[in-house]
């Protein structure tokens, strides 16, 4: 297979890690997919910097508890909430409970393109 070929299947969690830690990132087009994901491990109080995307962004909270700000709103979204953000609106979300955040960023492209405003 070339660096240019796609195909449909199984991603393992290895090969879309970040770093060393369990978080991952997923590029849909590089896999033959129109939407791409975040799956991230937070510890209390971490989070990403505000940023925004050309598209809008859903959340899925699988574990803890986030605190999620869009525009100039913030809540907090708890295990089995489903949180969503338009297209060019600045947003970020942070562990705001005692112990692991687990949660899933889908965005709706099959590349991932986000402008931070904190750098």
């Amino acid at each position: 297979m070339n660096s240019t070929s796609v195909s449909a299947g199984v991603v393992d969690a290895a090969e879309i890690r970040i770093g060393d830690g369990p978080s991952r990132r997923f590029v849909g087009a590089e896999h033959g997919a129109d939407v791409s994901y975040f799956y991230v491990e937070n510890q209390p109080g971490q989070g990403p910097g505000m940023h925004w995307h050309p598209y809008s962004e859903t959340w899925v909270v699988l574990e803890g508890t986030a605190r999620i700000t869009i525009g100039e709103e913030t809540f907090l979204a708890e295990a089995g909430d489903t949180a969503t953000g338009p297209a060019f609106v600045p947003h970020r979300f942070t562990n705001a409970g005692d112990g692991m955040l687990r949660i899933i960023g889908i965005h709706s492209s099959p590349t991932i393109i986000q402008t931070f405003l904190d750098d």
